[in-house]
């Protein structure tokens, strides 16, 4: 599936440029095509050696929680949970702890955590695959809820509002909150259909009860205070809870007698292997995108879809969002880079600008984590993962399109 999309990729761009070339003698396009396939193959390097250095840090303190026994703790928490979830996982297999870490870490924003820790889980659930060019069902399922995660704690979009001037920069919160719950809900029911799993049961259904049990005290401690400083408790709430998971970490190890400086170095350097290792799938699937956003193909897909809408006689204010939902599934740098250009056509407190907004925030960039997650173990053939994760960003996107009409139309 990957192998046919990577190269659809190419070839459509191609395809556009030689329209650009002789429709409108625009043969400038080819050399701007060629530009974006080194200006990507140096942003993935960079981009490489930038993780290196959180996977490192995060790599290390997780080598410290697996010494101490937290990640054995947290296992033996949600081992009834995983094991309807993930049935072929053994309950007591560290990967369940490893996986249940990077959940909490993409429900509380904190990206820098999330990446490293979904990294080690896809190490932790390959150990178990039988066959290790191809994904197994728990690793998909883990794979499309990292791709369509709960985010909690929506930092970044907030400060961009702020930045961009916004009389409101957390406007956004409920329904981002509303359309990213929308797609992680779709995504997980969707890979449940498709590999049999049971989640209407008793033990499903009380984790759930206690999830929503959660997101409700924390939207209390949220929008019970002033609106106005809702940004800053965000804030402090994730970056108060990621050190205290850090001081945790390192008081269970020195507790329990653990050198910690040693774990945290055994950790580190599995980091900086790892980072090297994704290098070429990055530079891969990032070239491909530079490809088909330089030839101009996205705005001919823009332009027909707002003519549609209009011949369907709907409203199409929408429709100048869309570039940062078409862009959030293949990369999150150029699904900021839309978002911001078009609070700076439109305006921060536009229709569109909000939209664009909740797009950004309730999904995640699918084929970006694939590339990561998948590339890091060596899988080559993905199965049902990619459409699961794009079915789960398309109702991210059409949610996120009805409560943006229902909130600021």
């Amino acid at each position: 599936m990957l192998n046919y999309i990577w190269f659809g990729f190419f070839l459509t761009a191609f395809a556009s440029c030689i329209y650009q070339a002789l429709a409108h003698d625009n043969n400038a396009i080819f050399a701007q095509v060629v530009q974006a396939t080194f200006d990507m193959a140096t942003l993935s390097v960079e981009i490489a050696i930038g993780l290196a250095g959180v996977l490192c840090l995060w790599l290390g303190f997780f080598t410290i929680a697996e010494r101490a026994g937290f990640v054995k703790l947290l296992t033996k928490l949600f081992r009834p949970l995983f094991k309807r979830l993930m049935p072929e996982v053994p309950s007591d297999h560290p990967a369940i702890g490893s996986v249940t870490m990077n959940m909490a870490a993409n429900m509380l924003g904190l990206d820098n955590a999330a990446t490293p820790l979904g990294l080690k889980a896809m190490q932790d659930l390959q150990n178990l695959n039988a066959k290790k060019d191809t994904a197994s069902n728990a690793q998909i399922l883990f794979l499309v809820l990292n791709t369509s995660s709960v985010t909690l704690l929506p930092v970044t979009i907030f400060l961009f509002r702020a930045q961009q001037g916004s009389t409101d920069p957390t406007a956004v919160f409920i329904p981002i909150l509303l359309a990213t719950c929308a797609s992680t809900l779709a995504g997980l029911l969707l890979v449940a259909y498709i590999q049999g799993l049971k989640l209407f049961n008793k033990t499903v259904l009380l984790y759930a009860l206690g999830f929503g049990t959660l997101i409700a005290l924390l939207m209390y401690f949220l929008l019970a205070g002033n609106p106005d400083s809702l940004n800053e408790r965000s804030s402090l709430l994730g970056n108060l809870l990621l050190l205290l998971v850090i001081i945790t970490f390192l008081t269970m190890g020195f507790v329990r007698k653990i050198n910690v400086y040693e774990a945290f170095i055994d950790g580190a350097k599995q980091g900086f292997e790892v980072a090297i290792k994704i290098i070429p799938y990055l530079v891969a699937m990032l070239v491909a995108i530079g490809v088909l956003r330089a030839s101009l193909v996205l705005d001919a897909v823009l332009a027909g879809i707002e003519k549609t809408v209009a011949t369907m006689g709907l409203n199409t204010e929408f429709v100048a969002a869309l570039p940062t939902a078409l862009m959030r599934p293949f990369s999150g740098s150029g699904a900021r880079a839309m978002l911001l250009e078009t609070m700076n056509t439109h305006g921060v407190d536009s229709f569109a600008a909000n939209v664009a907004a909740i797009m950004q925030g309730s999904t995640e960039t699918t084929f970006y984590v694939l590339t990561i997650y998948f590339g890091s173990v060596g899988i080559k053939r993905v199965r049902h993962a990619i459409g699961c994760g794009l079915f789960a960003d398309v109702i991210g996107i059409i949610a996120a399109i009805i409560i943006g009409y229902w909130f600021f139309a």
